[in-house]
């Protein structure tokens, strides 16, 4: 089992990526409340319980996608629980099949490593080079768990800030029904 910290309202006393001080100073800069857990090195959904446990929510899943060509790039967000199938979301955007972007690109696109993939990512995203896409089932929960861009520390927020959070960047997700 994961070890995993004591709850925490402060951010890390050290943040390792831009990402990650951006998202802290994004969340003070919205005064968006959150709750934060610190943890070994987590990188399956299956990990992601311990974390669960301890923040009372459910963590979600987030991949980055990409179309063969690597011209088009998805950032999907949805119910951790459920499997990712690729004719249903290709379906429910209308897009030719997708498939999971590369360690390589995942850091170039999304400024994460493999395990880490965030909607945060859209923080550092000004080019607009990936579509944010919401699993309607995620919305539906009042509060969200996820990664605060690392494999090390996980957050827990309103979800009404998460679209707060999207719209100061503007990133208004699409929603589908996976």
């Amino acid at each position: 089992m994961i070890k995993v910290s004591e709850i925490t309202k402060l951010p890390p006393e050290v943040c390792t990526t831009e990402l990650q001080r951006r998202v802290y100073s994004t969340l003070e800069s919205l005064d968006v409340e959150f709750e934060r857990v610190a943890t070994e090195d987590v990188y399956t959904m299956d990990d992601c319980r311990a974390v669960d446990a301890a923040l009372d929510m459910r963590t979600v899943k987030t991949l980055l996608l990409t179309n063969r060509q690597q011209t088009a790039f998805y950032l999907l967000v949805m119910d951790g629980s459920k499997a990712f199938i690729t004719k249903d979301f290709s379906r429910a955007l209308g897009v030719s099949r997708v498939s999971f972007a590369t360690p390589d690109v995942l850091m170039s696109i999304a400024h994460v490593e493999v395990g880490a993939a965030s909607f945060f990512s859209a923080l550092m995203d000004s080019e607009h080079r990936f579509r944010v896409i919401f699993d309607k089932d995620v919305l539906q929960s009042d509060t969200f768990g996820c990664t605060d861009g690392t494999v090390t520390s996980y957050l827990k927020l309103r979800t009404a800030d998460v679209l707060k959070i999207l719209d100061s960047c503007d990133h208004i997700p699409e929603v589908i029904d996976l």
